[in-house]
């Protein structure tokens, strides 16, 4: 049996590499989409999720946690401080 994971990876480098149809492309979005939920999943094989109701309060405190370290780390550059800031100001997470 095959791991969900490495088949979602085998899908999104599909999606990743410029040899692939616009077929194959489509078909791999949508075992992406099958895997890992409804999504969007961009050519180069990235997605984002949609904002689904059981998104867990948890993810969204790590990602948090994740901006605030950011704010804090010395080899991160200031642009993505800046930007850093910005998201963490926009979810009234300062």
């Amino acid at each position: 049996m095959s791991e969900p994971n490495r088949v979602a990876g085998g899908h999104k480098a599909a999606l990743h590499n410029p040899n692939v149809s616009a077929e194959a492309k489509e078909h791999s979005r949508q075992v992406v989409e099958e895997i890992q939920g409804p999504g969007i999943v961009h050519d180069d094989g990235t997605t984002e999720p949609s904002s689904r109701p059981d998104a867990s309060d948890k993810d969204e405190n790590r990602v948090l946690g994740g901006y605030k370290a950011t704010l804090k780390n010395p080899n991160v550059g200031d642009e993505a401080k800046q930007k850093a800031q910005q998201i963490l100001e926009d979810k009234d997470a300062l």
